[in-house]
């Protein structure tokens, strides 16, 4: 049962180094270039994920000019503001509402690669790692051996 356990472990183990090492798609050289030449000299300092990362030899934003410490300074200052009128308890409650609003995306603003958390609205209903399928729960609960295995 032990070696069993210990050889998918191994296959697993095997199975994601080699997904890891396994070379990503390339975009097309149209689309990658576009994008850069169209948004400027910020899009070149942004990382993939949007956020901005200091390139060696470039002179980092001061702390005052970061769009995140400035909104949630003026955040502060109109919570603040909102106590003093007796109102800061609405203020906030719209605040959280607007963030929640402001923190979804829609369908459009998905970047082409990436998958979506349910599977219907992927191509091909392609699950994402780590999703729990009807096939597997009912195996696990039989207690019967993986499919190829």
């Amino acid at each position: 049962m032990a070696a069993t356990v210990e050889r998918r472990l191994a296959e697993f183990r095997a199975a994601r180094r080699s997904a890891a090492a396994a070379p990503r798609p390339a975009e097309p050289p149209g689309k990658a270039a576009a994008p850069e030449a169209a948004e400027g000299p910020r899009a070149a300092a942004e990382g993939p994920g949007g956020g901005a990362q200091v390139r060696p030899g470039a002179a980092a934003a001061p702390v005052w000019a970061r769009p995140l410490l400035l909104k949630v300074l003026l955040w502060a200052v109109l919570l603040a503001l909102f106590v003093e009128l007796e109102l800061g308890l609405p203020y906030f409650v719209l605040s959280l509402l607007y963030w929640m609003y402001a923190g979804t995306r829609g369908p459009a603003e998905r970047r082409p690669s990436e998958l979506s958390a349910y599977s219907v609205f992927n191509p091909g209903c392609a699950a994402i790692a780590g999703t729990l399928t009807a096939e597997q729960l009912e195996r696990e609960l039989h207690y019967r051996p993986a499919a190829g295995s």
